[in-house]
């Protein structure tokens, strides 16, 4: 009876529990569990006698329940059972209905297992969303093992010919849908993109390639697809490799064009409000156009609608999709006319984008230009339209913009195809040359193509003028006209001075001149020919021919064809001129695009060089990238951006350091050549060549980048072979390369000590010869290199091995006795430079320093007295050189005083640094070893161990709180101290007998007027204050009022920094005057300003000076017209902003001094000011308070009220500009100082930077501790 009933599949499980209607197949009862086992039994004992059909009547106990071998075993008698033409009805009925139940009842199975399979993947994720290790094989993974085969399965049976089952009637929509359902079941799965799962994935792939091939399954199959990509984002990448597939395999290519005209027709309002749809679109668009970018361009139309919607997402996918197009279909040059307008087309939307309102669509649309750019697919007419974008992105205020625009910078300068050298310089002078070459063949082009129309045109034309000039000859003449005109000699000198006469359109006086000739010379041709009727049409016909060059003339014996081989021949180099003329055009064409694209890309170079001091580390590795980049393509301009990125090295971000590092190693240690010795010739040439008029700034970061290439041994030893031979001559080079071999030799010495020490005596042997007159460069670069043999200023702690000194009898030392001594008395404006480098290797290196300067000095002291005396024996001359300057007894020569002031002073820092660091260290270094030697000592004996610590118990406390040590510590530095205080400059010592000439020499400025002079005797004013504080007390009146008062810049700015280092030294004594140091902030001097702002910002950021209300002229830097000085005040309110809550402090100063009328300062540059200054901190708090909110910090709302309260208070100043009334909440500054920012020589903007200390020279001097001969008062005992 159930066998004549039909099965319909139903729409759920629950159907089949309904009746509806007669002839339906209906489920009479549902078995309960305990049930169950018996009745499948009955089930498996019908199914071997009966087959697949065994459903029919167990049909009820397998509703829940099937295995898939009966499917299998009734796909296998499917083929033979449709293949029976006498099948009857009642079987084909009973094979349909068994069909639906077995399939039926086995999607319902796989959709069920499906779902424990979610639900079991749900419950392995852990905390975090990690999967958990460790897990038993569950039933959900022995259903992934059986899913695979089952799919094949039913891919199988849709392979099969089902329609014959039905009869001739149309198959059910429901059982295709049944078949397919399980597969969009199946990639519901999240983990279903999972490369272990790529066999499921290709099965579920070909099933539903069956079903839409066979079984008409494209209309559901869209609307399925979309559905899913709206809801399930991780099924984006599954459909497009299937679609793809599709398309290609089974020639489903209008698929494609229903899914992309589906995605098109969503409304993009209704997109902006579903982000998880939006992504799988976009995720689906972008990789279908990857792998079929040419039925994707087919559908493109309707997907442009989305490109003004408000979704960036789609507004990304569609021009990823352009993009992949324009690469991998509308590429090439044998694009056809409609092909080529679709892509101008296209990469005009891609250029109307890279200016779109969002920031990700931009960046999206620099990336696909670079990929455009690297695939070779941007036509030459684009790329400077491209360029010009790529530039202008440069200042966009999203940082992944202006990155993504120097990475498509860096792809043009890669994949140009103009020339290897993008040098403007190169550029412009074969340009000029190639248009002056175009214009000169243009000329000579139009010059004969000129005559279009024919001489017997033109002869025409001006017939009736020559006409009525011939019948004035007929009328009565003016007296002295026909006097004029005289017919020449012969018969061609006449016929050319009449055709000139007609080419001047001068027609009476040719045809005046054309009656006389044929007066003259009758049956001569041209003046012979046929009698005409009057003698008027005579001459018209002789003046046509001469006209029109009809007349034989007197070579007339060629025959008449040869004017058409004339005119052939005409033709052909007629052609060749104008192919000449194209490739000319071409030509300029070219160099025109090239020079272009050259200036671009410097007009680039100094927009990406400011860019590397940006707060985004992946932005500063890009400027490098790109600069590297420019470097090998010959533009000058990079090598600024090369010696900019060196104070990068400092960087505290690894990152950047590690690019700086390997930008130098790409441009520096990898150059070109066949050997060995070239290869080091190349990279020498390229390190002198970043030195040469390098600051020391530059110096110091390329030693650091040199020194790590050499500890991690990148430097070969022919490179060090080849500066050795540069610097002793052996190969040939100039002076400004022995100098850059010694720079050089001595940075690597920094890395490895001994690439100096081996060769000691040649560097003094050869730098420090009898020629060292010739270039004191040299020998300063010499001492510079000897000194990287000292050590450290400071061992480290537990280091107490004996420093390295040298004796004091060592050549190095007599050389540089003799070489300093022997420049003292000749003029030379690098001798001071030498001296100084002299003065302080001596205290570096050498034991008993100070009797070796003191010798010095003795030496050059005598000198002077030696000229003194020769100046008093010529005191009788009245005429006194304008080169000498005079006293109350006698006169000097001004280089000699301004020596002798300079070497006072050097020596005077150079002995205190040596008593404070040297000194000190080494008595440090002595107490520790007595103390070891006494701690050995007392272990040898237990037994007087303990009776020490019975009877002294006191020193045994004092020595376990380390009261020892420090009392020994201050007793040094006191003993330190005091030879400062009282002995150096007391009437004993050898400065005493220099104070008074540097005294009189600052007193009278008037007197002493040379610049040099007034210079030196005020650093060495300031040297000489660091020794003594009694001295300093007695002079800083002095001191600041000649930095007051001097008219001389030189003078103001050594007196900034003998100021700082004093405030370092003596801060107490030098608080008072702190005001003489801000108003030096506003010198008129650019120099001195930028000197003074250096200064005051390392002795606030050291805390060494108070911050008062004169801080506001540091504020009024930021508005400064040089850019150097406006780059320090940035710099320094930058760290100033790390200090806790100094800014908000300062605020009510600042606001209070700049908003006064009185002070000078105008509207506008007020609200630069502050906007820095002030809004752009408070901005930074505010983030940093909203970072805490996780705090539990009872003060927290407090704070934030306090902040809103002061960023209220900041804009009502910019508004209002009111100096009353600025008030901001107390605010208590608890905070530790920061990590001081060291000297910024160059003076740029920090990036959170590391330099290396001593921005003064005076009170950080690099010297080193040694075991020398001290004075005898400091080592006594």
């Amino acid at each position: 009876m159930a066998a004549a009933r039909e099965f319909y599949l139903p729409l759920s499980p629950a159907d089949l529990l309904r009746d509806c209607g007669p002839g339906r197949y209906v489920v009479q009862e549902v078995l309960p569990a305990r049930e169950l086992p018996p009745a499948l039994t009955a089930f498996r004992t019908a199914f071997r006698a009966q087959g697949a059909l065994a459903v029919l009547q167990h049909f009820d106990p397998l509703y829940s329940l099937l295995r898939a071998d009966v499917v299998s075993h009734h796909s296998n008698e499917l083929p033979a059972i449709l293949g029976d033409s006498g099948l009857s009805r009642a079987d084909r009925t009973a094979h349909l209905n068994a069909l639906k139940m077995n399939c039926y009842l086995l999607t319902g199975l796989v959709d069920a297992f499906e779902m424990e399979t979610c639900k079991s993947g749900l419950l392995e994720v852990g905390p975090g969303g990690k999967i958990k290790k460790n897990r038993t094989k569950t039933s959900g993974s022995l259903w992934e093992e059986e899913r695979e085969p089952l799919l094949r399965l039913l891919t199988q049976l849709l392979q099969l010919d089902l329609h014959k089952l039905w009869g001739g009637s149309v198959m059910e929509e429901e059982f295709v849908s049944l078949m397919t359902g399980s597969c969009y079941r199946i990639l519901e799965n999240s983990s279903i993109g999972l490369q272990k799962y790529r066999a499921t994935r290709e099965a579920v792939t070909h099933l539903l390639a069956t079903a839409l091939v066979h079984y008409d399954h494209m209309f559901s199959a869209t609307l399925k697809i979309t559905q899913m990509l709206q809801h399930f984002e991780h099924v984006a990448p599954v459909f497009a490799r299937a679609v793809s597939l599709w398309a290609t395999e089974y020639g489903l290519k209008s698929l494609v064009g229903e899914l992309l005209r589906e995605i098109g027709q969503k409304c993009p309002q209704d997109l902006t409000r579903d982000a998880s749809g939006i992504k799988g679109y976009a995720a689906f668009i972008t990789e279908l156009a990857e792998q079929i970018p040419a039925l994707v361009l087919s559908n493109m139309s309707v997907l442009l609608r989305h490109l003004d919607g408000e979704s960036y997402v789609m507004r990304n996918a569609v021009l990823v999709a352009m993009a992949e197009v324009l690469v991998q279909v509308l590429n090439g040059d044998q694009l056809e006319e409609a092909a080529r307008g679709t892509r101008d087309q296209f990469l005009n939307m891609l250029q109307a984008h890279v200016c779109d309102i969002n920031g990700f669509v931009r960046s999206r649309v620099l990336q696909l230009f670079t990929r455009i750019v690297q695939c070779k697919a941007l036509p030459l007419t684009q790329f400077q339209s491209v360029v010009s974008l790529a530039v202008g992105r440069l200042r966009d205020k999203s940082v992944v913009v202006a990155k993504n625009a120097i990475q498509l910078l860096a792809a043009f300068l890669s994949n140009n195809p103009f020339s290897s050298k993008l040098s403007c310089t190169d550029l412009a002078e074969p340009l000029k040359k190639e248009v002056q070459k175009l214009q000169e063949m243009r000329d000579r082009d139009r010059s004969t193509a000129a005559p279009v129309i024919t001489p017997e045109e033109e002869w025409e034309a001006m017939l009736p003028e020559v006409r009525a000039a011939t019948q004035e000859l007929f009328q009565p003449q003016q007296e002295g006209e026909e006097e004029m005109l005289e017919v020449e000699e012969t018969v061609e000198s006449t016929s050319e001075q009449i055709t000139r006469l007609l080419r001047k359109l001068n027609y009476k006086s040719a045809a005046r001149l054309t009656q006389k000739a044929l007066c003259r010379f009758q049956g001569k041709e041209p003046f012979s020919g046929p009698t005409e009727e009057n003698e008027e049409a005579t001459i018209l016909g002789v003046l046509k021919r001469l006209y029109t060059g009809s007349c034989p003339g007197e070579n007339s014996e060629d025959p008449p064809h040869g004017n058409s081989s004339c005119k052939t021949k005409e033709v052909v180099p007629e052609e060749q001129s104008q192919t000449e003329l194209v490739k000319q055009e071409m030509l300029v064409q070219y160099l025109q695009d090239a020079y272009n694209f050259s200036v671009k890309i410097t007009e680039a170079l100094s927009l990406i060089s400011k860019m590397m001091y940006e707060n985004c580390v992946s932005v500063v590795q890009e400027a490098i990238e790109f600069f590297v980049t420019v470097s090998q393509f010959g533009v000058p301009q990079a090598l600024v951006g090369i010696r900019r990125m060196l104070p990068l090295v400092w960087s505290r971000e690894p990152g950047i350091k590690e690019a700086v590092l390997n930008a130098y190693r790409r441009l520096y240690l990898s150059p070109s050549g066949d050997s060995e010795r070239a290869r080091a010739q190349g990279l020498v040439h390229s390190l002198s060549l970043i030195m040469v008029d390098a600051s020391l700034g530059t110096i110091q970061c390329l030693e650091e980048i040199i020194s790590e290439f050499v500890q991690k041994d990148e430097i070969k030893p022919a490179v060090i072979q080849l500066l050795w031979e540069r610097f002793t001559e052996k190969s040939q080079c100039s002076s400004l390369d022995r100098r850059a071999a010694v720079m050089l030799l001595g940075m690597m010495a920094r890395g490895k000590p001994e690439i100096i020490g081996s060769n000691l005596d040649v560097l003094v042997t050869v730098g420090l010869s009898e020629k060292v007159c010739e270039d004191y460069r040299l020998a300063q670069e010499v001492c510079n290199a000897i000194a990287k043999l000292a050590g450290k200023p400071k061992p480290a702690l537990g280091n107490n091995n004996t420093p390295f000194r040298l004796p004091q009898n060592h050549m190095l030392f007599d050389c540089l006795s003799k070489t300093v001594s022997k420049g003292f008395d000749q003029p030379s404006g690098h001798w001071i430079p030498f001296m100084e480098s002299a003065v302080m290797l001596i205290y570096q290196l050498a034991e008993g320093a100070e009797e070796i300067c003191a010798h010095i000095l003795q030496v050059c002291s005598q000198q002077a007295l030696e000229k003194l005396q020769e100046s008093d024996v010529q005191k009788a001359d009245p005429g006194v050189s304008p080169s000498r300057v005079s006293g109350d007894a006698s006169s000097l020569p001004t280089f000699l005083l301004t020596h002798l002031v300079s070497l006072v002073g050097q020596v005077a820092l150079q002995q205190v640094a040596h008593l404070e660091v040297s000194v000190s260290a080494e008595l440090q270094r002595r107490r520790i070893l007595r103390e070891e030697e006494k701690t050995k000592k007392r272990s040898d004996s237990s037994m007087r161990q303990k009776r020490l610590r019975s009877t002294g118990n006191e020193t045994t406390m004092e020595e376990e709180l380390g009261l020892v040590g420090a009392t020994a510590d201050d007793t040094e530095a006191e003993l330190i101290r005091n030879i400062c205080e009282k002995e150096l400059l007391d009437g004993k010592h050898l400065f005493s007998a220099f104070v008074p000439l540097v005294l009189k020499i600052c007193n009278n400025p008037g007197l002493y007027s040379d610049s040099a002079l007034s210079a030196a005797a005020a650093l060495t004013l300031g040297k000489l204050c660091m020794i003594s504080s009694e001295f300093c007390d007695s002079h800083l009146r002095l001191l600041f009022t000649m930095m007051e008062k001097s008219t001389l810049p030189g003078v103001r700015s050594n007196l900034i920094i003998a100021a700082g280092d004093l405030a370092i030294r003596f801060p107490n004594l030098v608080e008072p005057w702190t005001s003489h140091l801000y108003a030096r902030l506003r010198d008129p001097c650019p120099s001195v300003r930028q000197t003074a702002g250096l200064v005051m910002t390392h002795l606030i950021l050291k805390d060494m000076v108070k911050v008062k209300g004169q801080v506001s002229e540091m504020a009024a830097l930021l508005i400064d017209p040089e850019e150097a000085i406006m780059g320090v005040a940035q710099n320094f309110f930058s760290e100033l902003s790390n200090k806790g809550n100094a800014i908000y402090n300062l605020l009510p100063d600042i606001i209070s001094r700049l908003s006064d009328p009185d002070c000078g300062v105008e509207e506008e540059s007020f609200h630069i000011i502050m906007r820095y200054s002030g809004v752009k901190e408070i901005s930074f708090d505010q983030d940093y308070e909203r970072k805490e909110e996780n705090n539990n910090d009872d003060n927290k709302m407090t704070r934030i009220k306090e902040l809103e309260y002061t960023k209220q208070v900041v804009h009502n100043a910019i508004a209002h500009r009111s100096p009353t009334n600025v008030q901001l909440v107390p605010q208590a500054v608890i905070c530790p100082p920061g990590q001081l920012p060291p000297a910024d020589v160059l003076g740029m903007t920090s990036c959170g930077m590391e330099y290396p200390a001593g921005l003064f020279g005076l009170a950080v001097p690099a010297v080193s501790p040694s075991n020398f001969l001290c004075p005898s008062s400091v080592l006594a005992g």
